[in-house]
C-alpha cells in the first residue's frame, strides 16, 4: 500500500510540485523558528552560576572630577555603604556584570605561551564578590590575603575554560595568559554566565583586583548584596550618603533582577514577532492545502466512486486519501531536511549539533500534525461518496 502510494505520487509528481514545496518551504521555517527556540530553551535552561536575586548594581560617574582623586572617593564610598544595616557585602568589579549587555572578551591561553588559546570573557573583581554573588568554588579556593605580594596576579577560570587549557590534568598552580598578562590560576568555579540567561555559556577568567590595585578602570562598578526585602528606603539611602561624599557625581543603582527582566524583553520581543510570523505563514500554508485537498476530492469523484463500487470500503478511501497527503508531506520533507542537515554538519554559528536535531524531529513532527489534520475532513468527504450518485454526475 505505501509503495503504491508513494508510485502514485511520483506518478503525478508534475501536478503535485507546488504542494510539496509549499511543504518544503513550511518545513523550512519551521525548523529556522524551532531551532532558536530550542536554542533559547537550552541555554535557559543552564544554570547561571551565581545568585542574583538580592543584588545591586551601583554605577559611579565621576563627571568633571580630576582622575587621580577617584579611587579615593571610590573607597570612602565602598567603606560607607558597607557600613549600612542591610548591606551584606560590597565588591568593585569591572563594567561588564551580569546582564549588563556589556562584554569583555579575549583570548586566553595556557602557560606563558598562552597554548590552546580560546576566547573567555575576562572580568576583574575584588575579594568580596564571592559573598556578592554567592559563588560556589569547585576546585581551590577563591581570592584572599595569602595573594597579596604574588609573583603573579591570582586568576580563577570556570570548569568549561579550564577544561579547555588543561585537559587531562589539574589547573591549580597553572600559568593562564591574557592580552600578555600572566595569571596564576588558584581556583575553579562552575560557570559564570554574565551574559545572561539566553546567551550561550561562554568560558570566563576572573581576575583579581586587590586592595593595592591604583587601576580604578579595571574595577569601576560596585556590586551588592542587600538583605531579603530591602528597597526604595535603602535605595535613597545608598544614593544619599554616596552623594555626600562623591559630590557632584551621578550615582545610577539598578537591581540585578530588573537588569535581568530587562534583557529577556529585548531578546525574546524580535523572538516572538518572529513566532506571529511562522505561525501566519503556517495557517495560510493550512488553509491552501486544505482548498487544494478539497478541489482534488471533487476532481476524483468519479475515480473514488469506481473504487466505492469495486469494494473499496470507506475506511480505505479516507486512509488513501490521508495516505497521499503523508506522501506528499515526505517529499517536501526530504528536501527540507536536505537543507537543514547542513547546520550541523557545518557547525552554524557555533550552535551544538542537537540543537538542530531536537528542531528537525519537532519541525517534522510539526508538518506531519498539519497535513494529517488539513487532510482529516476532505478524507471523509472523499469516503461519503456514493457510488451510483457519482457515476451518475458523471
Amino acid at each position: 500500500m505505501i509503495r503504491h502510494l508513494f508510485t502514485l505520487i511520483w506518478n503525478r509528481r508534475r501536478a503535485n510540485f507546488l504542494l510539496i514545496t509549499e511543504m518544503f518551504l513550511a518545513f523550512v521555517v519551521l525548523f529556522v523558528v524551532g531551532s532558536l527556540l530550542a536554542h533559547y530553551q537550552r541555554n535557559y535552561r543552564t544554570p547561571l552560576g551565581f545568585a542574583y536575586a538580592q543584588v545591586w548594581r551601583v554605577d559611579l560617574d565621576p563627571g568633571t572630577q580630576p582622575p587621580a582623586s577617584y579611587l579615593a572617593t571610590v573607597r570612602q564610598v565602598v567603606a560607607r555603604l558597607r557600613a549600612l544595616p542591610g548591606v551584606v557585602a560590597v565588591a568593585r568589579t569591572s563594567g561588564n556584570t551580569p546582564f549588563s549587555g556589556s562584554t569583555n572578551a579575549s583570548k586566553v591561553g595556557a602557560g606563558t605561551e598562552g597554548l590552546r588559546a580560546t576566547p573567555a570573557s575576562g572580568h576583574s573583581v575584588e575579594d568580596p564578590l564571592r559573598e556578592v554573588l554567592q559563588l560556589p568554588v569547585v576546585a581551590g579556593r577563591w581570592f584572599d590575603r595569602r595573594d597579596d605580594g604574588a609573583a603573579l596576579p591570582p586568576a580563577v577560570l570556570t570548569r568549561d575554560l579550564a577544561g579547555q587549557l588543561f585537559p587531562q590534568q589539574s589547573p591549580l598552580g597553572q600559568v593562564v595568559a591574557r592580552n600578555d598578562e600572566k595569571f596564576r590560576v588558584v581556583g575553579v568555579v562552575e560557570r559564570f554566565r554574565a551574559d545572561g540567561d539566553l546567551v550561550a555559556p561562554r568560558p570566563a577568567l576572573l581576575m583579581r583586583v586587590s586592595p593595592q590595585d591604583t587601576a580604578l578602570g579595571e574595577a569601576s562598578t560596585l556590586l551588592l548584596r542587600v538583605q531579603p526585602g530591602s528597597g526604595a528606603q535603602l535605595e535613597r539611602q545608598m544614593s544619599t550618603e554616596t552623594l555626600a561624599i562623591a559630590k557632584g557625581w551621578r550615582v545610577s543603582i539598578t537591581a540585578l533582577p530588573k537588569q535581568r527582566a530587562a534583557q529577556l524583553k529585548e531578546a525574546l520581543t524580535p523572538l516572538g514577532a518572529l513566532v506571529l510570523v511562522c505561525v501566519f505563514l503556517v495557517v495560510n500554508v493550512a488553509l491552501g492545502l486544505f482548498g487544494v485537498l478539497w478541489q482534488a476530492i471533487n476532481q476524483r469523484r468519479a475515480e473514488l466512486g469506481v473504487r466505492r463500487a469495486m469494494g473499496a470500503t470507506a475506511g480505505g478511501i479516507s486512509g488513501q486519501v490521508v495516505g497521499e497527503v503523508l506522501v506528499l508531506t515526505t517529499f517536501g520533507l526530504l528536501l527540507g531536511l536536505l537543507v537543514a542537515v547542513q547546520f550541523p554538519l557545518l557547525g552554524a554559528f557555533n550552535v551544538p549539533a542537537g540543537v538542530y536535531f531536537t528542531a528537525m524531529a519537532a519541525a517534522a513532527a510539526g508538518l506531519y500534525a498539519l497535513a494529517v489534520g488539513c487532510a482529516l475532513y476532505p478524507s471523509r468527504l472523499a469516503a461519503g461518496i456514493q457510488p451510483a450518485v457519482a457515476l451518475r454526475e458523471e
